[in-house]
């Protein structure tokens, strides 16, 4: 029989950073019910493998399912090969394309590896909502979508809008928030974790449970985390995202980028610090008693050592602090060569430095590098250039510096 810490130690811990529990009271009998059996609580998020790279925005979740299982509860990380089929209608104006079969068992695998770097892989149950779906009949989605009316569903944010302003909305789309609540029908989940965006769907989980006999699942929020901008959800597409298979350097430095005031938050939802202790940390700073600098450098070491080691996370405090701190340069920089003919300037005298950019992967368009180069944010050899042709010629090697990122580069023939 499992042992449990007592119910309001447990609350606490579950609660930090949490946006909404539906409903509070519920998981606390829940907790209560579990504490006497000695029998966990079955703990479920689904995740539809519709890309296969993830960012720290997608481990709050992750870092939530693992605080139920630090307190020793089942998590079941649901993989979602048939609804993502279908493709979650969530935040979308226009119906999502499906995916193939073989894209989805590709992304699934990758999941899979990047999820075991936060949640414990010998106590984690992975399940794939195909086990049950697969078998489902034609009478059986029939029985599933009498569960549920029409005039229910297009109160959902997205629907309305799209039924408002004319706006196709595929059938098939109608029976994702169906699929996910039958989903913890087959669970039995007692708990549902989801960001704040999955509301809806989440309910429509409890609404299920209740239809097939069970006890509603409760609900559990997680905020959506902003980005390095600290403004716009952290998204690859816009460039304010920190990917968990960063190298340790570029992830440190995207960590120590971000504002005083939005450190908090990063504390708050990627790390396993109680919010008490984060409390106090907040107090030291707006008394003097710690400085932010070196609070935004505990975080970062945090950040880093979760998803390469606690060695990596020295090395790369290391070395930001001579790369940043210092003027000096860290012991390990990328070393790339270019050749000389794809960046010069017309007259071959001189580097087009936009197209070195570009070139380098420092940006992805010409248009992209030269807003850089005029927003002063280049650095040749450690001095900044607002320039767009750089005295350089072949065979001339340079430290190439764009924000935070650092590259050697030779210009070859």
């Amino acid at each position: 029989m499992a042992t449990f810490p007592p119910v309001d130690e447990q609350l606490a811990y579950i609660k930090k950073g949490a946006a909404e529990i539906v409903k509070e009271s519920e998981l606390r009998s829940k907790l209560e019910r579990s504490l006497k059996s000695g029998k966990p609580l079955r703990v479920k998020a689904g995740f539809d493998p519709t890309a296969p790279d993830l960012h720290l925005g997608h481990t709050v979740l992750l870092r939530k399912l693992k605080h139920f299982q630090d307190l020793g509860h089942t998590v079941i990380f649901l993989i979602g090969d048939f609804t993502g089929m279908i493709g979650d209608p969530t935040g979308r104006s226009a119906t999502r394309p499906p995916l193939s079969r073989e894209q989805i068992a590709e992304n699934a695998e990758t999941y899979k590896a990047q999820v075991f770097k936060i949640l414990d892989a010998q106590k984690t149950v992975v399940d794939f909502n195909s086990r049950w779906f697969s078998k489902f009949t034609a009478e059986d989605f029939i029985r599933l979508a009498a569960k549920y009316t029409i005039s229910k569903m297009l109160e959902r944010e997205d629907f309305h809008k799209r039924f408002q302003e004319e706006k196709p909305i595929a059938m098939h789309e109608l029976l994702y928030p169906l699929a996910q609540g039958y989903d913890s029908v087959a669970l039995e989940a007692d708990v549902e974790l989801g960001g704040t965006d999955q509301r809806f769907n989440l309910l429509v989980g409890r609404e299920m449970q209740r239809g097939y006999g069970q006890e509603s699942q409760v609900v559990l929020t997680m905020p959506i985390l902003e980005g390095l901008d600290g403004v716009n959800k952290m998204s690859k597409s816009l460039g304010n995202a920190i990917g968990i298979h960063e190298a340790p350097l570029e992830m440190y430095g995207k960590v120590m980028s971000i504002s005083d005031e939005m450190m908090w938050r990063y504390y708050e939802l990627l790390t396993d610090m109680p919010s008490e202790q984060i409390a106090k940390l907040k107090d030291n700073a707006a008394s003097g008693k710690a400085h932010p600098m070196a609070l935004k450098k505990e975080l970062a070491r945090t950040v880093v050592a979760d998803f390469h080691s606690s060695d990596a996370a020295a090395k790369a405090g290391e070395d930001w602090a001579n790369q940043f701190q210092k003027d000096g340069l860290p012991e390990h920089i990328e070393e790339i060569s270019v050749a000389f003919s794809e960046v010069a300037g017309r007259d071959g005298t001189g580097v087009r430095l936009a197209k070195l950019l570009v070139q380098t992967g420092f940006a992805s368009s010409t248009s992209e590098a030269d807003r850089k180069v005029k927003e002063g944010a280049v650095s040749v050899d450690g001095a900044k250039t607002s320039s767009p042709i750089v005295p350089l010629q072949a065979g001339k090697t340079m430290t190439l510096r764009l924000g935070r990122k650092l590259k050697r580069v030779t210009l070859i023939t």
